[in-house]
């Protein structure tokens, strides 16, 4: 199964370029045989672009994952604690085997609705 992640242009390129190995979450979906996420790049560049493989699921205190992530977060520290700012639980997927489309696609090629998840939705 797959999900669809809105992430930021900036942040979906570093993660297909093999930058950033962590993708971050306040949240995550509840369905264990989820093992793919499809990169859907937000607006300016509002297109589909790729996808990667979940090779697992970290769940801690903000401060923590920092310490288990941080090398390969692809983002600042200051970012980290603005996003988790009083939260006690924080998620990071760590990425695997991420590939980028040769063709990006439209939203509504992968999603009828047409419509950006705020934060997932699931793919049949």
């Amino acid at each position: 199964m797959k999900v669809l992640f809105s992430i930021k242009p900036e942040y979906a390129n570093k993660i297909l370029s093999g930058e950033k190995k962590f993708e971050f979450r306040k949240s995550i979906f509840k369905n264990p045989d989820v093992t793919t996420v499809v990169i859907y790049a937000t607006k300016p560049l509002g297109k589909v672009i790729g996808e990667f493989d979940i090779e697992r699921i970290l769940a801690s205190c903000p401060e923590s994952l920092w310490m288990k992530t941080e090398k390969h977060s692809g983002i600042t520290r200051d970012f980290f604690n603005e996003y988790f700012k009083n939260r006690d639980l924080a998620f990071a997927i760590k990425v695997k085997n991420a590939r980028r489309y040769k063709n990006p696609l439209d939203l509504i090629d992968v999603l009828p609705t047409n419509t950006a998840p705020q934060s997932f939705c699931y793919l049949s």
